[in-house]
C-alpha cells in the first residue's frame, strides 16, 4: 500500500462519508413519501462526495477510481442543472 499522509486518508474518508450520505437521504425521503423519490440533497451530496473522492483518487494516482468518479461528476452536475432549469421555469 502506498504511504498516504493521514490528512489525505481523512479527506478520503470524508468523501466516502459524503458520498454514502446520499443513499441515507434518499432512503429516508422515499420512506417519508411512501414512494421512490430522489431529493435535491442527493445530487449535492453526490457532487460533494464525488469531488472529494476524485481528489483522493488523483492523489493515489488510481486511474480506475479517477475515471469512475470523474464520469459520475458529469451526471451529478447535469441533474443539478436540470433541477435549476425546472425551478427557474416555474417562476
Amino acid at each position: 500500500m502506498q504511504d498516504i499522509p493521514t490528512s489525505w486518508l481523512i479527506i478520503g474518508l470524508i468523501g466516502q462519508g459524503l458520498f454514502s450520505m446520499r443513499f441515507l437521504i434518499q432512503w429516508i425521503y422515499s420512506e417519508k413519501h411512501k414512494k421512490s423519490i430522489i431529493p435535491h440533497a442527493f445530487w449535492y451530496f453526490s457532487l460533494a462526495g464525488g469531488l472529494t473522492l476524485l481528489s483522493y483518487a488523483i492523489l493515489r494516482q488510481d486511474p480506475v477510481f479517477i475515471i469512475g468518479q470523474g464520469m459520475g461528476l458529469f451526471v451529478y452536475v447535469r441533474n443539478l442543472m436540470l433541477i435549476r432549469k425546472e425551478q427557474t421555469s416555474d417562476i
